[in-house]
């Protein structure tokens, strides 16, 4: 055996016996079974908080509904006030009441800190909680948790779930068979940059995997007291229309409605209070003075939406070269270009509705090249486009469309809508040159797109409409953060966002 096979042979044993390892590691650091404790309205002596609660409920694993119980709590317990003024919970309102916060845990403070951002001195509606972007509630939520757990660990409830010397051990040896992979790599004859390929991917690899089983487990006083909240949440579960309480029956149920979000009993309350990124298509604002929900539309499909002048020009071209190149393809195309007899007469290229199945195809990669959008994706999907022609019948309405004069029905009404298309395109065109138009008003929400250099959505409140249609903010453009009150330069024609003028941040 040589060298670089010894190498890697023994990079294969050692990342099995890592694998192992780690396997068993996890098998021997699984959560006892809960001891279910028998139904109670006892909180016990010296409870833990809902959001501590939360952690234990979830088996360690999250602390889903902890921001919203940590809310009910702190209403029940006097420093904020939540009220219905109608039959909706969903209208319901957040108000700071002025009491000493003093005592509390930094992630409560958290909660409230958030919930005074909001609402401030008049209130605000609970969906006004919800963040703007997505990113800042991940952080928000990443920071929340790791607070929560920390106190689940003063408490001597919660700890890691591999301990320092098992986890050092498992990401050192985590590097070992890379090592050995590259060291064959070299010694095989392969390049440096190709050795150090050969090695990083599984080192990767495994790190991710044990980063992603890095987290919580219980010790035996967090089980039995998951059992004590397990009793509580039997009971509160009895009562049929717990489940259905809104936020504001917090001042009939005191801290039990905080205790049944995090146990997962009160869903009602829990969802109406997220803390989560929030509906991207509904937000809260009070720009103008008064709170209100602004419905969002994004433009996805708009024609020229976001497109510069020279990009229209593009779209123009490749509109236009659709319509003048299937006119001129129905004109000059004869019946003769296929062989209907003689020995190529079955070949699959002479078949008069593959062959104008492939004109169409062709026409329209010439029009996405002209309009750059021709991906990696677009000759494949061409392929698939030319399929039911290739194994369609001699006889049938494509072979039959080769032998007819001028445009068929629905090129006809190809050539008439990409025509339109091209006539609206040069519309917007002459339209861009025109002054920009003027608005201030406050950033709803920035939304990106799935290709990097399309223009992201940028949704204002100007504080005169409940709805809203979003902006096209170019690629390249500073980001605008939501919450931010700006001075906008727009084209209306194609929604794009010429220019952005901060006036408060």
């Amino acid at each position: 055996m040589t060298l670089d096979a010894e190498f890697y042979w023994g990079g294969a044993a050692l990342l099995a016996l890592w694998l192992a390892a780690f396997g068993l590691s996890l098998t021997a650091t699984r959560n006892g079974a809960v001891p279910t404790g028998p139904a109670t309205q006892e909180f016990g002596p010296e409870p833990e908080s809902p959001a501590v609660v939360a952690l234990l409920a979830n088996r360690w694993r999250s602390v889903d509904h902890a921001a919203a119980a940590t809310l009910l709590d702190l209403a029940a317990r006097g420093l904020l006030e939540l009220r219905q003024p109608a039959d909706d919970p969903a209208q319901s309102t957040v108000h700071l009441t002025g009491k000493d916060a003093a005592g509390l845990t930094p992630y409560e403070r958290r909660v409230l800190d958030r919930v005074t951002e909001r609402a401030g001195s008049p209130g605000a509606p609970i969906g006004a909680i919800a963040f703007r972007a997505e990113e800042r509630a991940k952080a928000w939520n990443g920071a929340l948790r790791q607070e929560i757990v920390a106190e689940a660990r003063l408490r001597g409830l919660s700890r890691a779930r591999f301990g320092p010397l098992l986890a050092g051990a498992l990401y050192l040896t985590a590097f070992g068979p890379g090592v050995l992979f590259t060291l064959g790599a070299v010694t095989g004859g392969h390049g440096v940059r190709g050795a150090l390929a050969v090695g990083i991917i599984p080192a990767a690899a495994l790190l991710y995997v044990l980063t992603r089983a890095l987290g919580e487990r219980a010790t035996p006083l967090g089980l039995e007291r998951a059992g004590h909240w397990a009793g509580v949440r039997s009971w509160l579960a009895a009562h049929e229309d717990f489940a259905q309480l809104p936020p504001a029956a917090v001042t009939v149920w005191d801290r039990y409605l905080g205790y049944g979000a995090a146990l997962g009993v009160t869903g009602r309350a829990a969802r109406l209070l997220g803390f989560d990124a929030g509906d991207r298509r509904r937000v809260w604002s009070s720009y103008g003075g008064a709170w209100r929900p602004v419905r969002i539309r994004y433009p996805r499909l708009r024609p020229g939406f976001g497109s510069t002048t020279p990009q229209l020009l593009q779209l123009a071209g490749a509109a236009a070269l659709v319509a003048v190149g299937l006119l001129l393809f129905a004109i000059v195309r004869q019946p003769d270009w296929a062989v209907t007899d003689g020995p190529d007469a079955s070949h699959s290229l002479r078949r008069p509705g593959l062959l104008l199945c492939l004109g169409w195809v062709f026409i329209g990669l010439l029009a996405l090249l002209l309009a750059g959008r021709f991906s990696r994706w677009t000759l494949f999907l061409a392929f698939l486009a030319t399929m039911p022609a290739n194994f369609a019948s001699a006889k049938g309405w494509m072979s039959d469309g080769m032998e007819q004069p001028g445009p068929l029905p629905g090129e006809t009404v190809a050539i008439a809508c990409f025509g339109v298309l091209t006539a609206y395109y040069l519309a917007l065109v002459v339209l861009e040159r025109r002054a920009p138009h003027t608005l201030t008003g406050e950033v709803l929400r920035m939304e990106p797109r799935k290709r990097e250099d399309a223009p992201r959505f940028l949704a204002l409140d100007t504080g005169d409409a409940d709805r809203t249609v979003a902006w096209a903010l170019p690629a390249g453009a500073p980001d605008v953060l939501p919450g931010s009150v700006v001075r906008l330069a727009v084209s209306p024609a194609t929604r794009v966002v010429r220019s952005a003028e901060f006036v408060t941040a």
